[in-house]
């Protein structure tokens, strides 16, 4: 590695560690008020129509998100426009503040990845040396947000391309990825807690049963892609002009708030997440926070899809009690990786998540739970930029039957 790329990559770690940092803690700061006060919800309408017009008039390519970002990997043409981290920024926080459901981890992805393109632009390193870096910067986002530093340098490389891992650029998001976790753990980021599951004896049964929740994992993942892409396809077919789908998105969502009562959908929902593996989540939690998010990611809303799909797959897996009870806890860590890990197609960086956030003792049962879910999910994700290097069932053939 030469030693100006090592350099480039640290301050990439650098730039994407200040940024994660920085909007957690705005992002912490918004919920606090939107839970003292529901009444935020009420403006879900008016902040939607405010992001929707910023980005109709200001965004241009960075409308396209981390779509963006991958094509410019698979084909490079232009820098990341530097504008994408402050709409990003902007829109996820104005999203939270109203209780939109979304994530926060897609965000810090798009903030790593423009801000190191700047830094690529700005040191003239040649195509390949960029294309590597905007990998680590995705990378690094990824790990600083999460608090899981080497899933953040396999995200990087797995992220861009459904059935390979980039190899090429393990150096680069290995040194931003980590300096990125060094940086938020320096500034003193709150990543959270999601504490301490029980791990069963190993057994045949035991296997079984994570292996057929994965089955599950899988469907749910497809299932959330495709609703996703319905509201987004509805929306543009039937409303011209863009600022207004996320207008109508945001009365759609009062009218599900307004009649599920409890706001339990709302933001983030760590605390559910929490809960669900403490104690055996209801069936509903999943089903509606897939409803809830699919309709504010699929109008417009900002924010990413990374904690509400960690947030169906451990509550679905937590509703499996009653399929194996007093294990509840195992199956939601493997649909709080699985889930997202099929939708997103990386299921070796989730794997490897889960065992950084759990312990090393799940990691069997989660890898077992993500491969089985991310062939079941379909060829396509969240991730649209992605290219499909081999379908996931003749890849699965090829490294049984060949070792490839």
């Amino acid at each position: 590695m030469k030693l100006r790329l090592f350099f480039v990559s640290v301050l990439a770690g650098i730039f994407a560690g200040v940024a994660a940092a920085i909007f957690l803690f705005a992002l912490a700061m918004v919920t606090d008020i939107r839970d003292q006060n529901s009444n935020w919800l009420w403006g879900l309408p008016v902040v939607g129509f405010l992001i929707g017009w910023i980005y109709h008039h200001f965004g241009k390519e960075a409308n396209l998100g981390s779509t963006l970002i991958l094509d410019e990997i698979h084909n490079p043409r232009q820098p990341v426009p530097l504008r994408m981290a402050p709409l990003i920024y902007a829109g996820t926080i104005l999203t939270h503040l109203c209780g939109g459901s979304a994530g926060r981890e897609g965000t810090a992805v798009q903030l790593g990845a423009s801000l190191t393109d700047q830094l690529a632009h700005f040191f003239k390193v040649d195509a390949l040396e960029r294309r590597n870096l905007l990998m680590a910067g995705m990378g690094a986002g990824f790990g600083a947000a999460i608090g899981a530093p080497i899933a953040g340098v396999i995200f990087g490389m797995e992220v861009v391309t459904v059935a390979r891992l980039n190899f090429s650029a393990w150096r680069e998001c290995l040194v931003a990825s980590l300096v990125a976790y060094g940086t938020t753990v320096w500034m003193h980021v709150p990543h959270t807690d999601y504490g301490d599951i029980s791990i069963p004896e190993f057994s045949l049964g035991t296997v079984v049963i994570v292996a057929v929740s994965g089955i599950l994992f899988g469907l749910t993942a497809r299932s959330f892609v495709g609703l996703t892409h319905v509201v987004e396809h509805f929306q543009k077919k039937w409303i011209s002009y863009p600022p207004l789908r996320p207008l109508v998105g945001g009365l759609a969502l009062i009218g599900l708030f307004a009649w599920e009562g409890s706001y339990r959908y709302a933001g983030l929902g760590l605390p559910i997440i929490q809960e669900a593996l403490r104690k055996p989540s209801e069936w509903r939690d999943s089903f509606l926070k897939m409803i809830f998010t699919a309709l504010t990611i699929g109008s417009g809303f900002k924010g990413g899809e990374f904690i509400p799909l960690v947030f169906i797959g451990a509550t679905l897996g937590s509703a499996l009690d009653f399929i194996w009870p007093q294990q509840f806890s195992l199956l939601a860590a493997a649909g709080f990786a699985a889930v997202f890990g099929a939708a997103a197609n990386t299921p070796v960086a989730c794997t490897i998540m889960a065992s950084e956030i759990f312990g090393a003792e799940v990691g069997a049962y989660v890898a077992l739970a993500s491969l089985v879910s991310y062939h079941f999910s379909g060829a396509h994700g969240i991730y649209r930029g992605q290219r499909i290097y081999k379908p996931k069932h003749r890849r699965l053939m090829s490294l049984l039957l060949r070792g490839e």
